[in-house]
């Protein structure tokens, strides 16, 4: 039987890495650090790379070095090539990694990767090209380390770049460059590759799965029908009736739909609107899948939801399917799954289970309030975001796997990604490009880099996962009809809608 749990992939950094990066790009988004060292474990918090500049201690508030600008020593700006060239290390430079993260991450609003990585390859061999064999030997072993340091960097944090056959040539070739100077480099650069195989594969492998359980989901009349069948009793109380344990293995369903998605993903929704980009169908094959995929989970859980209050017949089970899912709701809260709880309320928000009165009156729903109280979208969320704030400081002092958890309500984390980068201009009017607001995405989506690596500490049940990604749910205008049958029109107005959907409904089944 198949079920989505495929085997977790490895953090692309550590989480204390991660959590280092979050804090140091705290502030105002920039980030103060020196180059890294190859194959460094960690961040280091001191002042930002003193390579660029030998006075640079002694520098006013503002200056610019050639084609770069600087504000109380953070990068704010700088031209495209000059940014590029800022990415190659030399003998005796490397870029703080808090710089290649947000470069390679944000890049992608102004050139396809393949552009970035070819330029980048070509900056790193010319460097060394002196016309002596022997001296290009010698420099080539000098810093092949750094730059193996730096693809390891690229491959581990965005794999999904390398899908392209062109990314994997590029490898390919370097890897034979480096081969003619440093042999310890080349095997890291093989090392390397193959773990990126081993990651594409799991990826793979992931959007197959995710893929079958959609069609297998899609498999709705019938199985809906055997559900409805009198004493047929079929629901995810007869699944699991423990409002912990659902809550649960709806966290493992998140966690592993989280670490697939990439966190260029974020970016390439946007498109690219940057007007020195001369090609018109700049992400004509943009990868947004998994942050769809996630978007779509959010989105069955909540027709779930509200299949499983509008499908019984009778009242006092409808009533039960709506404590549970409160209980349920709750227990997501408490875990830090802010998805799933957001989910749930959406479901048992839904017209079709709103308007279910005489269910809702047998109902105690102080617990709900105080949930949609938490989820309350004025003032911007500010309830959540709050709370998010909580769990977050939580997960940074936790001593188990469980008090680590941070599941953000996924869709506002888009909404406020997108519109950081739509508020803002990625040029500025001399050309450059706007720095400061590149710190700001990667701030925001280095912090969701945290959250996605963290391994699921609860028991899998196989049986209530198969049955929360596969079991049928309703339509829109199912649920509508079955909330009708359930609970009859209260006026004309929902009389002629009830009357509309039946016959609609009945049309399509004959087709």
């Amino acid at each position: 039987m198949l079920h989505i749990h495929t085997d977790r992939l490895i953090p692309v950094i550590s989480l204390r890495s991660a959590l280092q990066l979050k804090s140091d790009m705290e502030g105002q988004g920039k980030v103060n650090m020196p180059p890294t060292t190859p194959y460094a474990g960690k961040f280091s918090t001191s002042t930002y790379n003193n390579n660029i500049h030998p006075h640079k201690y002694h520098q006013p508030m503002e200056v610019s070095y050639g084609d770069m600008c600087y504000h109380d020593n953070s990068l704010v700006s700088g031209s495209l090539e000059a940014l590029i060239q800022h990415l190659v290390p030399t003998v005796d430079y490397y870029p703080d990694r808090s710089y290649v993260f947000t470069f390679l991450l944000s890049s992608r609003l102004f050139l396809h990767p393949y552009e970035l990585m070819s330029r980048l390859c070509h900056l790193c061999v010319e460097q060394h090209r002196s016309g002596d064999l022997l001296l290009d030997k010698i420099r080539i072993r000098d810093v092949a380390p750094k730059i193996v340091q730096l693809l390891t960097e690229w491959t581990e944090t965005f794999p999904y770049d390398f899908r392209d056959e062109r990314m994997m040539h590029c490898l390919k070739e370097m890897s034979h460059h480096l081969a003619r100077g440093d042999e310890y480099s080349w095997r890291a650069m093989q090392q390397m590759t193959q773990r990126l195989i081993q990651r594409l594969a799991a990826l793979g492998q992931y959007e197959e799965a995710i893929a079958t359980l959609n069609a297998s989901a899609a498999e709705r009349p019938t199985a809906l029908k055997a559900k409805q069948q009198n004493g047929h009793r079929h629901d995810v109380l007869s699944v699991c009736d423990d409002a912990f344990i659902l809550a649960q293995q709806l966290t493992h369903i998140e966690l592993d739909r989280l670490s697939f998605i990439g966190p260029e993903e974020f970016i390439q929704a946007f498109g690219v609107k940057d007007p020195l980009v001369n090609h018109k169908s700049f992400f004509r094959k943009r990868k947004t899948t998994n942050l769809e995929a996630y978007v779509a989970w959010f989105n069955r859980l909540s027709y779930l939801v509200a299949t499983e209050i509008c499908m019984p017949v009778k009242k006092k089970h409808r009533a039960r399917a709506l404590e549970f899912f409160i209980d349920v709701a709750r227990e997501c809260y408490n875990i830090g799954n802010f998805n799933s709880l957001m989910a749930i309320i959406s479901g048992m928000n839904m017209s079709p289970v709103s308007r279910l009165k005489k269910t809702w009156s047998k109902v105690n729903t102080d617990k709900f309030d105080i949930l949609e109280h938490q989820m309350d979208p004025s003032s911007n969320f500010s309830n959540y975001r709050t709370a998010l704030r909580g769990a977050t400081q939580r997960s940074i002092t936790a001593h188990s796997n469980q008090e680590k958890i941070v599941i953000p309500f996924f869709s506002l984390l888009i909404k406020d990604i997108y519109f950081l980068n739509e508020g803002c201009a990625s040029r500025l009017p001399n050309g450059h490009v706007n720095f400061e607001k590149l710190w700001d995405l990667a701030k925001q989506v280095s912090e969701f880099l945290v959250w996605r690596q963290v391994m699921c500490p609860f028991e899998r049940d196989r049986k209530i996962l198969q049955y929360l990604v596969t079991t049928p749910v309703f339509t829109e205008d199912e649920l509508h009809l079955a909330s009708y049958e359930t609970e009859g029109p209260e006026n004309h107005l929902e009389k002629d809608s009830r009357r509309s959907l039946r016959t609609s409904l009945l049309h399509r089944e004959h087709r």
